[in-house]
Parts: structure tokens; C-alpha cells; sequence
């Protein structure tokens, strides 16, 4: 079985008891801080992969590193150390983020401007996009990219909202050209 198939078994089974439980949205932020603390904590990485901790050990520090976290959260990362599948956890928590949002109604989106955006800008972007895209609301990163020269360009999924001026200057010269 292929690896992102375990990770979307895994998900699905944690999605259901967030559900039940009515945990959805503390699971779903509990996840991503589990994802972006193995992603840029190189020690623990070594920890999860090493061949020469026994289970017990790897066990003991994943605890002691998510103390705080949901223990249904806590024990789906033990289950998947027991099952030697600790490789997936990123992955378990990518599928967990996306099946969450997919209920929610909630679509991510990476937003690139020229500076930060405002909440009102948060919000008004979230509104008319998520409609485009038959959502409830967008889940948006700001990404600043001084490169644009002004306006803002989208990504939602794999659709790209391209309103930024180096962009209208590229469709120009294209125009122009051809």
C-alpha cells in the first residue's frame, strides 16, 4: 500500500473522532503545529528515524515534545511509531489539514502582495474568492513579495489569480508581441 494511502486511512480515522468529539478545529491547528515542529526541528527528525532507539524511546520523546497537545492528537503520533510508520506523521498531518478543511468549507490560499495585508483585506479576499471557488471562507498566508511591483496574485489550490502588475506587464508584452 502506497505511503499517502496509510497517511489518508490515518487522517480519515483521526477525522471522524474530531468530528464525534466536535474537535475538528483544535485538531486540525493542533496538527499543523506537530507538522511545523518536525518539519524544522532537524534533532527530532533523527530521533523518529533512527534504527537504534528502541520504540519505548522514540514513544518517550514524541511525548515529552507534545505534552500538550490533544491526546487524540498524542496517541494517533504514538500509534504511528508503533506501527513503525513514523515517517508519516508529516504526511498524516497534511491529509488530516486538507480532509478538515474539505469539511469545514475552507479552501487555503497563498496570497502574494507587495506588503502585509490588512485583516479587512484578509477578510474582503476571503470572501470574494471563496465564493469562486464554491467555498465557505479561505484559510490565507500572506506572502510578501516585493517582486510583484504592485496588486496581489492568488494561489487556491491549483488555480492562480494572477491581478499583480508584473503579471498585467508579462499579459501586455505577450499581447504586444504575438
Amino acid at each position: 500500500m502506497s505511503n499517502s494511502m496509510v497517511a489518508k486511512r490515518y487522517a480519515s480515522a483521526l477525522l471522524q473522532i474530531a468530528k464525534e468529539q466536535q474537535l475538528l478545529g483544535v485538531i486540525e491547528e493542533e496538527l499543523r503545529v506537530v507538522k511545523e515542529v518536525i518539519q524544522y526541528t532537524p534533532e527530532l527528525r533523527a530521533v523518529l528515524k533512527s534504527s537504534r532507539l528502541t520504540i519505548e524511546k522514540k514513544k518517550e520523546v514524541v511525548k515529552q515534545a507534545f505534552a500538550t497537545v490533544n491526546p487524540y492528537v498524542l496517541n494517533t503520533l504514538l500509534l504511528l511509531i508503533d506501527r513503525h510508520r513514523a515517517n508519516e506523521i508529516v504526511e498524516v498531518a497534511n491529509q488530516f489539514i486538507e480532509l478538515a478543511n474539505e469539511e469545514m468549507g475552507i479552501a487555503e490560499a497563498k496570497v502574494y502582495s507587495t506588503r502585509a495585508l490588512t485583516d479587512e483585506e484578509r477578510e474582503a479576499l476571503s470572501a470574494v474568492f471563496a465564493a469562486k471557488v464554491g467555498k465557505s471562507s479561505l484559510k490565507i498566508e500572506n506572502i510578501v513579495d516585493s517582486d510583484l511591483l504592485g496588486g496581489l496574485k492568488l494561489r487556491i489550490g491549483n488555480r492562480i489569480y494572477d491581478g499583480s502588475l508584473r503579471g498585467k506587464l508579462e499579459r501586455l508584452e505577450r499581447k504586444l508581441l504575438g
